[in-house]
């Protein structure tokens, strides 16, 4: 019988997670725990081993730098740290709202560790994030139910049918426009997969290349100024003053990605696995449509009016998407319920809840002082390709929203006391923590094992986590060395 198993919320994602196929072995015992067990072993391991470097690194680079005492932490500093900390693990172990532990959090260490009210403790609530997500989700539910992404979809595959070999690139494109334009990647992936990994079987591309792509097309359009995670970056970094091009961000994330996708296109033709003669039989997948009509019309037209508000006009983004689905509910009002359930609430609670969280502990001085101490290690630049590292790890296992939300603000005393460029280097933070969403762990890994066709089910979940693994050792790196040294942003 078919078994499920839970996987992380990720950058974009609906902050919920996602029942994938689980895949056993042989034996019958779910081959999922054995592999996380050996993966997480090697985590830490990797972590301890960068930790370590870091500190004897930091020592040599800037040995001035070792007779200074790091400066020391608070038991008030301490006790909502270690919150912080198992609220990741309880989050990645059991199926919970991260948001929901945070705001918990929030109001536990707040009225009772430090005696602040409730207006004091929702202070830094983020209101317009939570504005920009509930708009943009709800706007686009509506786009996916009444087939306008459909029709786009399908569209752009009939312009390319007989050249198979472009497919991949095609997905590419759709998947960052849809991205780019405002919808989650979960939910960009949740909608190409089906067609994608079909089409990879019936023209013989592995599923894996094409499930790889599929994602980074997702994150490569993942950080647009139109974006639930571009504006969310965007604004946690203006609330640590320090101040990052969007338009530089965007076109990071995109370049990045695409390097990944064209670097997965090679190795897989190097090891022969781009043409896939084992996945057996063909998958007919339908391509037919018809022009738009009705509410597609509207809704293109709509998407249109968006991009010309928020880009040329500088239009708050949760506001304007609001408006143009308000204007859809209007047409099709005996399906509003359904539009209003489309509302990525899971998202809107867990970035609330982190980012309440988070400020609170910055209101204690925690993110200072962790700053601070790695400060100590006297190498900026090392400093950064670490901070890469363990967010791009443990992105690999949490939600990479809720980790964006805790390790950008500790950015702001790296920026502030070296010459390390802002928008670079949180690009690289960014990058490092969603490019990682390949993983079978996650929500877009997951959905693609998931769309694999059931008897391939087992080979496709194997060969994606070991390209994970690849993606996770090599992505942060590629990252860093191309936005953080190179100050081109």
């Amino acid at each position: 019988m078919a078994k499920t198993v839970l996987t992380k919320d990720s950058p974009g994602t609906d902050g919920e997670r996602t029942a994938a196929p689980a895949v056993e072995t042989p034996e019958g015992r779910p081959a999922r725990s054995s592999s996380r067990r050996r993966i997480l072993l090697w985590t830490v391991a990797g972590v301890a081993i960068l930790g370590a470097l870091a500190l004897v690194l930091g020592g040599m680079l800037n040995p001035a730098a070792a007779p200074n005492p790091e400066p020391s932490m608070t038991a008030v500093q301490i006790i909502p740290l270690v919150i912080l900390v198992v609220m990741f693990v309880v989050a990645t172990k059991w199926p919970l709202n991260i948001g929901v532990m945070g705001l918990v959090a929030s109001f536990g260490v707040g009225y009772f560790m430090l005696g602040m009210s409730d207006k004091q403790i929702l202070d830094e609530f983020p209101a317009s994030i939570v504005l920009t997500i509930i708009g943009v989700t709800y706007f686009f539910s509506m786009a996916q139910r009444n087939g306008t992404i459909d029709i786009i979809v399908k569209g752009c595959v009939r312009m390319v049918r007989g050249k198979t070999l472009l497919l991949p690139w095609v997905f590419f494109l759709i998947a960052a426009a849809l991205t780019s334009l405002g919808t989650f990647s979960p939910a960009a992936i949740a909608l190409l997969a089906p067609a994608a990994i079909g089409f990879a079987y019936e023209s013989r591309i592995h599923p894996v290349v094409m499930g790889a792509f599929i994602i980074n097309d997702a994150h490569a359009g993942g950080f647009s100024p139109l974006s639930v995670a571009g504006v969310l970056v965007h604004d946690i970094a203006l609330k640590n003053d320090f101040l990052i091009s969007q338009g530089g961000l965007f076109i990071a994330s995109f370049a990045l990605n695409l390097i990944l996708s064209v670097l997965t296109i090679v190795l897989f033709a190097l090891i022969g696995k781009l043409r896939d003669g084992a996945s057996g039989q063909h998958v007919d997948v339908d391509t037919s449509t018809g022009r738009p009509h009705g509410q597609q019309v509207l809704t293109l037209a709509l998407i249109a009016v968006m991009l010309v508000c928020t880009l040329g006009f500088h239009m708050p983004i949760g506001f304007v998407a609001l408006s143009a689905g308000l204007l859809l509910a209007f047409v099709n009002i005996k399906e509003h319920k359904t539009f209003i359930g489309g509302i990525s609430w899971s998202t809107v609670l867990l970035v609330a809840g982190m980012i309440t969280y988070v400020s609170l502990l910055q209101h204690v001085g925690v993110i200072d002082t962790l700053a601070e101490q790695a400060l100590a290690l006297g190498a900026p630049l090392l400093i950064a390709l670490v901070l890469c590292y363990v967010i791009g790890i443990g992105s690999a296992f949490a939600s990479s929203t809720a980790l964006l939300t805790a390790f950008i603000p500790m950015a702001g005393p790296l920026l502030a006391t070296s010459s390390l460029s802002a928008s670079g280097t949180v690009a690289a933070l960014a990058i490092a923590a969603t490019v990682v969403d390949v993983s079978p762990f996650s929500t877009d890994g997951a959905l693609v094992v998931a769309n694999a066709r059931e008897d391939d089910r087992q080979r496709v979940y194997k060969q994606l986590m070991f390209y994970a693994g690849g993606v996770v050792l090599v992505a942060p790196a590629l990252a860093w060395a191309l936005l953080v040294p190179t100050g081109i942003m």
